[in-house]
């Protein structure tokens, strides 16, 4: 199978740190098919052969073990050429279609790595060029609008041109493999799904957490926000593929209708819940590793008298049979106090405490998304025997877990979210992506968050780099008895 991928934005950091890698990835791995051409698409004048040498260069950042050779790296090249077009100019589309034509591919995918704003542009000009053909694919980027409004008309607009079929709204954390286990671990498994449910889970946490902060993208996260860039998707889709009912097929839709559900099945926001069960903040100064970093004010683009959120917690539930009275607890945010993404499930005290060691002590699943990437099953055993006294109402047991850490038992095995995505785009697969409505459903329910707060003077909550956000997050919590899977 021929392919064409076209990617907008190919001078842009994404494309520099994501996607190029991915691609060179799949290529070494043999799982590019064959008969593939890479068109980079930029404002920038260049020819193909300059972009290729800036793209070279760009490699040497990467990890060292995805590092092309030299001798690799040539043999990648050839397949990237570099086409430049101001996006707003029908003529440049005109020449883009005029080198589509000439190869004539069976599968088109154009990759529109830009600035939401460019979205309709890119898809009305792209139409008016005659390249929304069947065999046409399009890939968006997050975030696809700032609120529910303009996501919409950015799903109105792509309608007109590309069939829902066609369209790939991309949200990376679903093909980290890691996600691909929480699929597996419920649904090929026996042992958790009678447990998966409010008769034996007391809470769920899903944790996103960086140590990095805006770095260069001040401009950007001004108008984005933790709410916005992180949990409308990447915490809310995390949290549909724990609490979502088992699909009836693996097909896309089937997956993609349960999943619709449980943003359905979301409780609505009250004033009350909005003031008591979400927390903003912002960071300000503080040390990272025992080095002294500035405060979100002081970053580069960003207004030193910014409310912008650079931390955001909050409590919510799922009012379905399954999970009715259940917390699920979110909690994303930069300059934290390490690199942790998690979802931690955790169990309901056996109902009958007979060893003093139990009490308040109960078991939990971990699933680790990164940097580590695994599950821990965390259990009581027997501990060291009482020599004195040997009664077994005060027998001592003893926290254990099992360990199953995926990057050492797979390997080289692993796939890299963005390649498994590109990979899956190429082959027209949907499991991975989202639809509209479910987009639509979570722009919905988070609105009222970004409502309230605009009508909030008093702002973020600060919090210095390299803890672990405000204490009225810890305080949320604690309020229904528990606490933050590292602070136990």
């Amino acid at each position: 199978m021929s392919f064409d991928l076209v990617l907008f934005g190919g001078t842009g950091d994404l494309a520099w740190r994501k996607l190029m890698p991915a691609l060179f990835q799949a290529f070494r791995h043999g799982t590019l098919p064959e008969g593939g051409r890479i068109i980079g698409v930029g404002r920038e004048d260049l020819g193909s052969t300059q972009y290729r040498a800036r793209m070279q260069a760009r490699f040497e950042n990467v990890d060292l073990a995805k590092r092309p050779s030299a001798e690799e790296f040539a043999q990648f090249a050839a397949l990237i050429e570099f086409v430049r077009m101001d996006l707003s100019k029908p003529d440049d589309y005109a020449q883009l279609a005029a080198t589509l034509q000439a190869r004539n591919a069976d599968t088109v995918v154009m990759y529109v790595a830009t600035a939401p704003a460019l979205f309709t542009t890119v898809c009305e000009q792209l139409a008016a060029a005659g390249l929304n053909t069947p065999k046409t694919r399009v890939v968006l980027e997050k975030p696809l609008g700032h609120d529910l409004a303009s996501n919409r008309e950015i799903n109105r607009t792509v309608r007109k041109f590309f069939e829902e079929k066609q369209v790939f709204r991309i949200d990376h954390y679903l093909g980290k493999p890691a996600v691909q286990n929480l699929f597996a671990l419920r649904f090929g498994n026996a042992l958790f799904e009678p447990l998966w449910r409010r008769e034996h889970i007391a809470n769920i946490q899903i944790t996103i957490a960086e140590e990095l902060g805006v770095e260069s993208r001040g401009a950007f996260y001004e108008t984005t926000g933790a709410l916005r860039d992180m949990v409308q998707n990447h915490a809310l889709q995390l949290l549909c593929a724990i609490g979502m009912e088992p699909p009836i097929n693996s097909h896309a839709d089937a997956i993609r209708d349960e999943k619709l559900k449980v943003l359905r099945s979301l409780k609505p926001w009250t004033q009350e819940s909005l003031t008591q069960d979400v927390v903003r903040g912002q960071y300000a100064a503080g040390a990272i590793d025992g080095d002294k970093v500035p405060g979100y004010r002081e970053e580069a683009g960003v207004n030193p008298q910014s409310n912008t959120e650079t931390f955001v917690a909050l409590r919510t539930e799922i009012s379905n049979w399954r999970w009715a009275g259940v917390p699920f607890y979110i909690r994303t945010g930069k300059r934290l106090a390490g690199r942790d993404a998690r979802i931690v499930v955790n169990f309901r005290p056996t109902p009958h405490a007979i060893f003093n060691a139990t009490m308040g002590v109960a078991n939990s699943l971990v699933i680790n998304l990164q940097p580590k990437d695994g599950l821990e099953l965390h259990l009581l055993a027997q501990g060291p025997s009482n020599r004195q006294n040997r009664n077994a109402a005060t027998q001592v047991l003893a926290p254990v877990q099992l360990d199953l850490d995926f990057d050492k038992r797979f390997g080289a095995e692993r796939v890299g979210a963005y390649e498994r995505l590109l990979l899956d785009v190429i082959d027209g697969r949907l499991n991975l992506f989202v639809r509209s409505d479910e987009q639509e459903e979570a722009w919905r329910w988070v609105e009222p968050i970004l409502d309230n707060w605009a009508a909030d003077a008093q702002g973020p909550r600060l919090y210095a780099a390299g803890t672990w956000g405000p204490s009225a997050s810890s305080a949320m919590i604690a309020r229904d008895g528990y606490c933050w899977s590292e602070e136990s």
